[in-house]
């Protein structure tokens, strides 16, 4: 017993380490997002901690102005004493026409990009179809891995509010974690496997748990209520400019 409630110490401290970092990842990326680097409409670019995205919208094949921006960035990186790392840069196409042409990638440093299916952006994975069952998948294995600590606990005859408590932190968070961006466009059986967690979780403790129906509308409105309520950076660089003119 002494064994399993370590173990389960344990999973608790890493993901309580991992809600509190996507926490801070939410807060800055929204920050970036703020204040995002482009020269064109059509490209945006988004930068956190030392992983940089480019995003660029190519209408009647012209790509001029996503490739200008690559150059730029690379200039901008040597002139800055920053090294691009061009075995680990991607490129990713999202194109859904019918008849397509893949245009040759990008070079970065002199090396061609390499053209994927599918990369990892943040802890989600996003492909090129535009689908989320791998990132679902992911969740749903890590989150079953989980539930034989709550096993665990329910055969130490722990009280169902700590039952209910170490779900929420350690297996609910998993399942929540970024359905903001995938949840809509999940498919019917992903939703219906993710519910099948919520109730093996109920039938183990023994009472009613938060669908992810539930969970998502919460979660927006949580999101809704703090960008309504936090100032933007650049509002509060405003206020700054105008207080030190005065």
């Amino acid at each position: 017993m002494e064994e399993v409630m370590k173990e389960v110490m344990e999973v608790v401290m890493e993901e309580m380490m991992e809600e509190v970092m996507e926490e801070v990842m939410e807060e800055l990326m929204e920050e970036v997002m703020e204040e995002v680097m482009r020269s064109h409409d059509s490209v945006k670019l988004i930068k956190f901690a030392d992983d940089t995205t480019l995003i660029g919208l190519i209408s009647n094949n012209d790509e001029s102005a996503y490739r200008r921006e690559v150059d730029r960035l690379v200039s901008w990186c040597s002139g800055n004493n920053l090294e691009l790392n061009a075995q680990k840069t991607v490129e990713m196409i999202v194109d859904f026409r019918k008849s397509t042409v893949p245009p040759p990638p990008p070079s970065v440093m002199d090396s061609p990009i390499t053209s994927v299916e599918s990369f990892r952006f943040l802890g989600t994975t996003i492909t090129q179809d535009l689908k989320w069952e791998p990132t679902i998948s992911s969740l749903i294995k890590k989150a079953q891995q989980r539930m034989y600590f709550l096993r665990q606990l329910r055969k130490a005859k722990l009280p169902a509010q700590m039952l209910v408590q170490f779900y929420t932190a350690i297996i609910e968070s998993i399942l929540t974690s970024s359905i903001t961006v995938w949840f809509a466009g999940a498919t019917v059986r992903d939703k219906q496997r993710l519910q099948r967690i919520v109730r093996s979780a109920e039938e183990v403790i023994g009472r009613s748990l938060p669908s992810l129906q539930d969970l998502i509308k919460l979660l927006l409105r949580s999101h809704l209520r703090r960008r309504h309520m936090r100032p933007s950076r650049t509002a509060e660089r405003s206020l700054r400019e105008t207080m030190a003119s005065q």
